[in-house]
């Protein structure tokens, strides 16, 4: 699977994420779309991928995978950070 078949939730708004990911499986025909959530974008990536599956393409993509972890970096101030991620891998049903 190429790279570009990740969408990174982030401050958009909601359906910008939803028709990115309906896009992806109907135009360009991705077998296996994945969405990225950090931190308090954590819930808007959940919501996004229960929407694509539930309401625009109910019946023809599943979640396949749900991966959770932390990722550490430094802010501005130069202190080290933990931030939670999240990253959903949905498939089309076979």
């Amino acid at each position: 699977m190429t790279a570009d078949n990740s969408i990174f939730v982030g401050n958009k708004p909601f359906m910008n994420y939803v028709t990115a990911v309906v896009m992806q499986f109907t135009t360009k025909h991705a077998k296996e779309v994945i969405l990225k959530g950090r931190g308090k974008f954590i819930s808007r990536a959940v919501d996004v991928a229960e929407v694509a599956c539930k309401r625009f393409l109910e019946g023809e993509i599943i979640v396949k995978g749900i991966t959770i972890d932390s990722e550490g970096f430094q802010n501005n101030e130069g202190k080290d950070v933990r931030v939670s991620i999240i990253e959903i891998v949905l498939a089309r049903k076979e």
